[in-house]
């Protein structure tokens, strides 16, 4: 009978081939876009057959194939799922590196290359997780499921979602809760995400001579001021956050936590609407009034926070804009979603980070999306718990080996209390 302890000492021997496994999935590039992350799973393959693990993809786009396994009695009463995503955003200035951007370098206690942080270190902790749920099955009585997926960074049509709607086994991929290891740090835990609304706005006036203002003032100084006013969206509030939740949001200590994470500000972020510019196109030449004038926009919603309060409060602003219109970019809008914060999972996690790395991690919402919402969506709790995202996206990204492996050691000891494992 293996015991928890005797399971810990296990992981902390085997930690550098840990940290091999993460070089080796970092050397090879997975970037979305183009999306194509078959040697990845390939490797990923390998590294289970080796642990005798058998696995199967399920790719509904060829070029983006989804591997899955399955551990654990089928008659189990709880069934836990590790997720996580191969696919990682690309390099666009590789020759302003201070390093191969591919590297898998480690220097000073930090392990480098794109795609670590956001989210090769964490799928590299969940697939050791399940390695060791599966090695010690015998003395488990739950039923634990490994999705490494892709397209993530695009949305998880091809990815998560399609396994939770669209695959035939979407009841064994939705599981009774969900382990996620997303960027978030070792303080926190993300038990939800705010919601998108992305839009494209069109302004079209007549155009003209540059120095005939007084006849048409054009499409990009409307656009300006347009821009402000949906700037002033800032100021809603959700209505429909559950009290007990909105007081548990504006504590001190969650607040702290929040914004040591993510920065000064990031607490205030998680309970209000944001509004990012993220492009603008207008004009053909510099003294001509331009005729028309596009920009996109990406609103994060607060929990509370329904998308069509806020497509109300657009169409009032436009209403007095007859120049404008805009379209809502469908595919890349989704509502906030959360899990309860009292679920068995997160006090599972919080103990074994406090017993792993003296930390007890409070439950925070992610400013930004993951694959979590897609289980949500589906009444399925789902927790994020995983490295900082410090550098996330970044130049030179890069990620803490001690937090790396600190996430091995809480996702495994996790999902082996869930799961019903020995202490």
């Amino acid at each position: 009978m293996l015991s928890k302890p005797t399971l810990l000492k296990l992981i902390e021997a085997e930690q550098d081939v840990h940290l091999e496994f993460l070089q080796s999935l970092i050397r090879t590039p997975s970037p979305n876009p183009p999306g194509d992350t078959r040697e990845a799973v390939r490797l990923v393959e390998k590294y289970l057959h080796e642990h005798g693990i058998e696995s199967r993809r399920i790719a509904p786009h060829s070029d983006a194939p989804n591997l899955v396994s399955v551990t654990g009695t089928r008659l189990a009463t709880r069934r836990l799922v590790l997720n996580g995503h191969i696919d990682s955003f690309p390099v666009a200035d590789a020759d302003q590196w201070r390093r191969d951007p591919y590297s898998g370098d480690i220097e000073d206690g930090f392990i480098h290359g794109r795609g670590v942080v956001d989210l090769k270190a964490g799928t590299a902790a969940s697939i050791i997780a399940y390695t060791y749920i599966h090695r010690f099955q015998s003395q488990l009585t739950g039923q634990c499921a490994l999705e490494v997926v892709s397209d993530e960074e695009t949305g998880g049509k091809y990815g998560t979602r399609y396994l939770l709607e669209e695959d035939e086994g979407r009841q064994t991929w939705r599981g009774d809760c969900v382990l996620n290891a997303e960027p978030g740090g070792m303080e926190s835990i993300r038990f939800g995400e705010k919601g998108t609304l992305r839009m494209t706005f069109t302004v079209v006036t007549q155009g003209g001579h540059g120095a005939y203002l007084h006849r048409n003032e054009g499409a990009i100084r409307i656009s300006a001021r347009l821009i402000e006013r949906l700037v002033g969206l800032e100021t809603l509030r959700g209505k429909d956050m559950d009290p007990k939740l909105d007081r548990y949001m504006e504590r001190d200590d969650v607040r702290t936590v929040a914004n040591s994470i993510m920065g000064q500000g990031a607490a205030d972020s998680m309970l209000k609407p944001t509004v990012n510019i993220g492009t603008i196109i207008g004009g053909a030449k510099v003294n001509m009034i331009p005729s028309s004038c596009t920009f996109e926009v990406d609103i994060r919603l607060p929990i509370g926070l329904e998308a069509g309060t806020v497509l109300s409060r657009i169409d009032e602003l436009l209403s007095v804009v007859p120049e404008a219109s805009y379209t809502v970019q469908l595919a890349a809008s989704n509502p906030a979603a959360a899990s309860p914060i009292e679920h068995e999972l997160v006090s599972l996690i919080q103990r074994n980070a406090e017993m792993v790395g003296g930390i007890t991690p409070l439950p925070i919402v992610s400013l930004g999306a993951t694959d979590c919402k897609h289980f949500r969506y589906h009444g399925v709790p789902a927790y994020a718990y995983g490295p900082s995202p410090e550098t996330m996206a970044e130049r030179d990204e890069r990620a803490s080996v001690r937090e790396f492996l600190q996430t091995v050691k809480v996702h495994t000891l996790a999902a082996w209390d869930y799961l019903g494992g020995p202490a």
